[in-house]
């Protein structure tokens, strides 16, 4: 009865929201405090996704559990939104939620209103998405790098914002400081932070690559990595490589390939031009991904 109750008001707000007499611009306006901060059942064309958000991957498996359990249960914890003119609204937090109300077909959705220019709201939304528990490392990094580039926040005014100590934030910013082909293993899963944490120990791009290829064909844990690591910068295990008879364009075109695939390539090319690219995978689930990369069916 008291869900019935709140959902009622809650349409009763949105109507209020959908009368232009009654535009609120700021908190001083009239029926200001009747909506800002209350839960208010919107329609979801009028929200618009939030430009600002840190995240760029969705899970469509989780994104379909979470579509069936509020199909069953409803929105249980309201998105978050901004109001930008009227009855447009702009969401600051929980696309997770919104989406899967889209999947399954929903007209509306309870949202709490605020108040707030585009600095906050990016700084809202950074803030929110670093506190979930299902972020990457990466995801993560970003979201702090994005706080300092764009709020201009010190890293000790983050780490008040966020509850997190300074040199835990640290780490996480040095993480930026891999090949991308690296950090994408770790947005996969395919290494942990704690191997980024030993390889980033290596400034040579090409030798973090070599270390993060013999993490995943041997399997190598973190300790182990750490001795590998270190093995590296004594020199004792730097070999010359043979000569490479690739041409200068293919040479500069494997890092490339490698970033599209998540994986250093390896490019063997004769004198007459021809040649062979091998393209290395780790799991079935790393096999299927390279896969639908390639079109294949």
């Amino acid at each position: 009865m008291a869900k019935a109750k709140k959902q009622a008001l809650g349409r009763g707000l949105s109507a209020l929201l959908q009368d232009p007499t009654n535009d609120i611009k700021s908190v001083e306006d009239k029926n200001a405090d009747k909506v800002v901060g209350n839960i208010v059942e919107l329609d979801i064309d009028t929200i618009e996704v939030n430009p600002f958000q840190p995240r760029t991957a969705f899970n469509e498996d989780t994104l379909r559990e979470l579509a069936t359990s509020i199909q069953e249960l409803g929105v249980i914890q309201p998105i978050t939104v901004r109001k930008i003119e009227f009855n447009k609204f702009q969401l600051v937090s929980g696309e997770r939620r919104l989406r899967a109300s889209k999947l399954i077909g929903l007209k509306t959705v309870p949202a709490y209103i605020r108040l707030a220019n585009d600095q906050e709201s990016l700084e809202m939304a950074l803030v929110e998405n670093i506190q979930r528990q299902d972020l990457d490392p990466i995801e993560i990094a970003l979201s702090y790098q994005r706080l300092i580039d764009e709020i201009a926040l010190t890293q000790e005014q983050m780490s008040e914002r966020v509850g997190k100590k300074r040199s835990t934030i640290s780490n996480y910013l040095r993480l930026l400081k891999l090949d991308p082909i690296i950090q994408t293993g770790m947005r996969d899963g395919f290494i942990t932070m704690g191997h980024g944490r030993a390889i980033i120990n290596i400034n040579d791009h090409s030798k973090q690559l070599d270390i993060y290829e013999l993490i995943l064909s041997k399997k190598l844990s973190v300790r182990a990595t750490e001795d590998l690591v270190r093995a590296h910068q004594k020199g004792e295990t730097t070999k010359p490589k043979p000569a490479n008879q690739t041409s200068e364009h293919v040479t500069q075109s494997i890092k490339e390939i490698s970033e599209y695939f998540g994986h250093k390539v390896d490019v063997k090319m004769a004198k007459n031009g021809k040649g062979k690219i091998t393209i290395p995978f780790h799991s079935e689930e790393d096999f299927n991904r390279i896969k639908k990369l390639v079109g294949a069916k």
